[in-house]
């Protein structure tokens, strides 16, 4: 997410990786716990956001302070996510109590799984970050609560308040029966990306960053993501620090559509040199690579629209098609107005998944604050079962 005008943390103190679902059962709720013991074999792991859903959660983006007078179009953005997402899945939208009577007005009635509005305290939309980070094993779920800090910008002249966000993730596991892990870094769920099978995507410049881990080595940060979220193999790029408030997401920049296969967002005409240049080392690592399990990956490039013909204007729009969810069924995907762009993506994410449904999306009001779909939303995965 690019904005600098508008935008974008008892119970266990362990890590995922390496710990028995048997030590776990005892203290899961009753609703995350199997009915017999799992094998000790078994670990909690990040699974990838195209398996099953129970539910999408989302967020009402609350502060005129932030968005100032494009409020009001954020907020009919981010109902028609809902509302397209919910055709496929259930939604749960966070919104503040005083506000949430206008969110259920908006999001409207008809869906078709629903979209129910809870009332727990947040300041911005972008549940993706602060929201938990769920982890999953046969018969198990836990969410992995990263330490939201605001990306790091408490002290730059664009920072926000995040005081109700940094707690969101903790409130809402405890509202849904889910067991919390806190992890021993900070970072966001935009910052992690995996194939579910024990590979992680990241950026050196979004988690190696004294803003989120001071003091901590590259390594250091890597064991801890090992641990809270079950992954064997991090696979790092650079990123770029500095020049947007997450320091460069992995989501925005590249994405498993499946294990071995990686969609990679390529600037289109019109972008920042420094953004080509992130783009073109990208490539580079990700084509030499191997993931967890030895396999060379596959890259798919997808090209963003031409920053003339876009709707949308200024440097913080972000205009990345990478920047899509993977609901039950459906592929949700934002469109910009270059039509041939647009039409472009639309054939290249059908292709990517082919079993799902394209659904592409005008939310240009959301992308003026430097955010997309993937960050507005949080998927909460189906456990897997017993076997």
């Amino acid at each position: 997410m690019n904005t600098p005008a508008t935008s974008r943390r008892r119970l266990l103190q362990l890590g995922a990786a390496g710990l028995p679902l048997a030590a776990l059962a005892s203290a899961l709720p009753a609703v995350a716990r199997a009915a017999t013991a799992p094998s000790g074999s078994d670990t909690l792991r990040m699974p990838a956001e195209e398996g099953r859903h129970v539910r999408t959660f989302m967020a009402w983006p609350a502060l005129s302070s932030v968005w100032r007078r494009n409020l009001g179009g954020v907020r009919r953005d981010i109902a028609k996510v809902a509302y397209a997402i919910s055709r496929y899945e259930p939604v749960v939208l966070l919104a503040r109590p005083e506000q949430a009577a206008d969110a259920r007005y908006l999001c409207g009635s008809g869906a078709y799984y629903g979209i129910d509005v809870i009332e727990i305290a947040n300041d911005d939309l972008w549940i993706r970050d602060f929201g938990p980070t769920f982890v999953v094993a046969p018969g198990a779920i836990a969410g992995v609560d990263t330490n939201f800090n605001g990306w790091g910008k408490t002290t730059a002249p664009y920072a926000q308040p995040f005081a109700n966000d940094a707690v969101a993730a903790e409130t809402l596991l405890g509202q849904y029966g889910v067991q919390r892990i806190q992890a021993q870094f900070v970072g966001e769920g935009g910052s992690l990306e995996t194939d579910g099978e024990g590979t992680l995507l990241a950026t050196v410049s979004s988690l190696v960053n004294d803003n989120r881990n001071p003091g901590k080595s590259q390594d250091q940060v890597e064991q801890a993501m090992k641990a809270a979220l079950g992954i064997d193999k991090v696979i790092w790029v650079p990123g770029l620090a500095g020049q947007d408030i997450t320091d460069c997401h992995i989501d925005c920049l590249a994405r498993f559509t499946a294990p071995g296969k990686v969609i990679l967002d390529k600037p289109g005409a019109g972008a920042d040199a420094k953004w080509i240049a992130v783009y073109e080392e990208t490539a580079r690592i990700l084509r030499g690579a191997t993931d967890a399990r030895g396999r060379a990956l596959t890259v798919t490039e997808l090209p963003g629209p031409d920053r003339a013909a876009i709707r949308g204007r200024g440097d913080e729009f972000l205009s990345s098609y990478t920047n899509y969810y993977t609901a039950n069924g459906a592929v949700i995907a934002p469109q910009f107005g270059d039509s041939y762009a647009d039409g472009l993506a639309y054939t290249i994410l059908q292709a990517a998944y082919p079993g799902r449904t394209v659904v592409q999306l005008d939310i240009d009001n959301i992308a003026s604050g430097g955010g997309g779909i993937h960050c507005a939303t949080q998927s909460q995965p189906v456990v897997p079962p017993l076997v």
